[in-house]
């Protein structure tokens, strides 16, 4: 299996871990990350996931992000936004989109303390690719 993943780089102290974590637990299932693309910021990657989910060979996208809470709630817009677009491109592929996004209204402190949380979106992305290929059968 071939999944992709996409980060963003607007707070690289929290998300780029996550990218290093994501990929260690993909090779550990055995799972082949073709593509790591770096994006400015969360907002920043609908456009990237939706090429990546055009092509045959991905089986599915991990989105990588850490949407932290600052003095208005752009945050919770950001976040909201990107999920969205994230199950509208699923439905769309019909591919899985994993959202490893930490956030919306989280501190730093809580932002690091999530790091570990990427995994989550490799083994979603493993388990629904899975299921889909069941269903296609």
């Amino acid at each position: 299996m071939k999944i992709a993943l996409v980060v963003a780089d607007f707070n690289s102290e929290f998300t780029h871990p996550m990218e290093k974590s994501a990929r260690e637990y993909a090779a550990d299932l055995g799972i082949e990350v073709s593509h790591s693309i770096h994006v400015p910021g969360v907002y920043d990657m609908a456009p990237i996931v939706k090429a990546l989910l055009q092509r045959e060979e991905i089986a599915g996208v991990v989105m990588i992000g850490a949407v932290i809470k600052g003095e208005t709630s752009h945050d919770e817009v950001i976040a909201h936004a990107i999920a969205s677009a994230a199950l509208t491109m699923s439905i769309e592929f019909e591919k899985p989109v994993g959202l490893a996004i930490t956030g919306p209204g989280m501190s730093d402190e809580q932002a690091e303390a999530r790091i570990p949380n990427a995994r989550r979106g490799v083994d979603a992305v493993r388990q629904v690719a899975r299921a889909l290929e069941e269903l296609r059968r």
